[in-house]
């Protein structure tokens, strides 16, 4: 099954992190939480994306630290729902669109994402979109599952998926132009956070 299905599905199923009691909330942050909030480095100047913004979960979390925040998701369903759990946000743009096609038109101070580049085969393509939509100087945060597995599998689906090592992560961000700022963990999860140096001359929005 491909990914926009399986996404579309769990939000027929009504699975929404966003609408977690507290106890599979925090069950949630062990993949990122307030260490991967920290790391974002987010203030009111700057911009974030998030790649694979799902309903909300973390966005709403980080809109109020920044000063605006797109969200990217591959799933229809899933976007319209995260109209619904984030429409008291001025602040977020949502889109509905594949990240390695979207033409952006701008660049980010800040880009993020938690437990979704295991959905992307070609990581090297992946981090060098990355690095091209990253204003220089700008920052990248990657939460990355622990878990090995080629498969997610959700009882009557089986989803094939890429997993990484931070090793690889910050191997193929060198290739892209990036620097490795810090590696650090949580329980379940490896956080990749990577820079982007400055250069000479200002830079405007690179065509993608």
């Amino acid at each position: 099954m491909d990914v926009k299905t399986h996404y579309d599905l769990l939000i027929e199923e009504n699975n929404d992190p966003f609408r977690d009691p507290p106890a599979l909330r925090r069950y949630m942050d062990s993949w990122d939480g307030q260490v991967f909030l920290d790391l974002l480095s987010l203030d009111p100047s700057k911009t974030a994306l998030e790649i694979g913004v799902g309903t909300g979960r973390l966005a709403a979390k980080a809109a109020g630290r920044c000063l605006h925040l797109t969200g990217i998701d591959i799933s229809p369903k899933t976007i319209a729902r995260a109209g619904e759990n984030l429409r008291h946000y001025p602040n977020i743009s949502l889109i509905c669109g594949d990240f390695m096609v979207h033409p952006f038109r701008e660049t980010f101070d800040v880009i993020y994402s938690s437990l979704t580049i295991m959905h992307f085969q070609d990581k090297a393509l992946l981090i060098g979109k990355i690095g091209s939509l990253l204003k220089d100087g700008g920052l990248v945060c990657l939460s990355i599952d622990k878990n090995r597995s080629e498969w997610i599998d959700t009882g009557g689906r089986r989803i094939r998926i890429y997993p990484d090592t931070p090793e690889r992560v910050t191997a193929l961000a060198e290739q892209a132009g990036l620097k490795t700022k810090k590696v650090a963990g949580t329980e379940n999860a490896h956080i990749v956070v990577l820079t982007k140096s400055c250069t000479r001359g200002a830079q405007g929005p690179v065509p993608v």
